[in-house]
């Protein structure tokens, strides 16, 4: 029992000994650290990381955008059925339809098409290029085969822009990509012309006259004329001219010889609204006076200089072919039409 005690007693005296040497080295610290811990904690900021420049087009006008081909199409696989027959007359995305190629003719499960739809032969109409400029082809979606046998093969649309057909042909995909939105800044209405190559705008999608920011168009220049995808242009009209409508150049309300008084009692002579007199040394050899005969706005445009072109907008290629290219508008300032110019810048 004796044993036992001393054994308690001398364990007590080994911890109160230890313990403020253990205290000691928790709360020693360095005179730096010290400093440290004294200050207030300046709090953390993370800046975000740049997101980069936005894109021009989403996938819907990327590839459902349509082109004019110049050349021939090769034989390709078309849609020849549904699995919705013979209700469905329609497909879209999810919709299973089948195709009249199968291993024979080299289709392999897993692979992707372009459904295409083409419409007809498009004619320059402008001076500017004139003849046959290829055959104008809706794009209309993508689909995905997952059954192949020996002659046909069954596949899903994954993608579509309208309403698919039978009889729609099916093409590679081809590579896209989307030009860069330019910063924004100001746009100069009033800019001289480049010199570059310019061009006319003879077609929008959906048979659009008037287009606007994000329609798709399509323009005469091509590879030809050594345009390439992302490249911006100019859409303008000479000044005066291109409108969708017909002004008369002739005022409505003009002084005549015989002014607008009464046969009775000849008040003043002058219409309010008619342009200022001529000056009579086109009738009299006396300069500076001004006789009853107005000036026309006809004749005022016939002896103006150079007058600076009408810019109403810009668009960037995302699509060439060999004699025509695809664009998307990005900006513009007024109405703008099939039929206005355009000129890379």
């Amino acid at each position: 029992m004796a044993r036992n005690s001393l054994s308690v007693v001398g364990c007590l005296v080994f911890l109160a000994l230890a313990i403020p040497a253990i205290t000691e080295a928790q709360t020693v610290v360095s005179p730096a650290e010290s400093s440290q811990s004294q200050q207030t904690p300046t709090p953390q900021v993370i800046a975000p990381q740049s997101q980069g420049a936005p894109r021009v087009a989403g996938k819907s006008n990327l590839y459902c955008a349509g082109y004019i081909k110049y050349q021939r199409f090769d034989k390709s696989p078309e849609i020849v059925g549904s699995e919705g027959e013979p209700e469905q007359r329609t497909f879209a995305e999810g919709d299973v339809v089948f195709l009249n190629w199968g291993t024979e003719q080299g289709i392999k499960e897993g692979q992707q098409f372009q459904i295409v739809r083409p419409k007809g032969d498009v004619k320059g109409v402008f001076r500017e290029k004139k003849g046959f400029l290829g055959t104008y082809v809706r794009e209309l979606g993508q689909l995905q085969v997952f059954k192949v046998r020996q002659n046909m093969s069954i596949a899903r649309i994954t993608f579509s822009c309208e309403m698919i057909l039978l009889g729609d042909l099916l093409l590679p995909i081809p590579y896209r990509e989307s030009p860069f939105q330019r910063a924004e800044q100001e746009f100069d209405r009033f800019a001289e012309p480049s010199g570059k190559l310019t061009g006319r705008l003879m077609m929008a999608r959906d048979d659009r006259e008037m287009v606007t920011v994000s329609d798709v168009v399509y323009i005469d220049l091509g590879s030809e004329d050594k345009i390439a995808a992302g490249d911006y242009l100019t859409i303008y009209r000479p000044l005066g001219s291109g409108g969708m409508t017909t002004v008369d150049d002739e005022e409505d309300a003009r002084g005549r010889a015989t002014g607008f008084q009464s046969n009775s009692y000849r008040g003043g002579g002058f219409s309010s609204q008619s342009q200022r007199a001529k000056d009579s040394t086109a009738f009299v050899n006396v300069p500076g006076r001004y006789r009853y005969r107005p000036t026309t706005t006809r004749e005022v445009k016939r002896h103006r200089p150079p007058m600076p072109r009408k810019i109403v907008g810009e668009m960037v290629v995302i699509d060439v072919q060999t004699r025509t290219a695809t664009a998307i508008i990005t900006r513009v300032t007024g109405e703008a039409h099939t039929g206005d110019w355009v000129e890379i810048q």
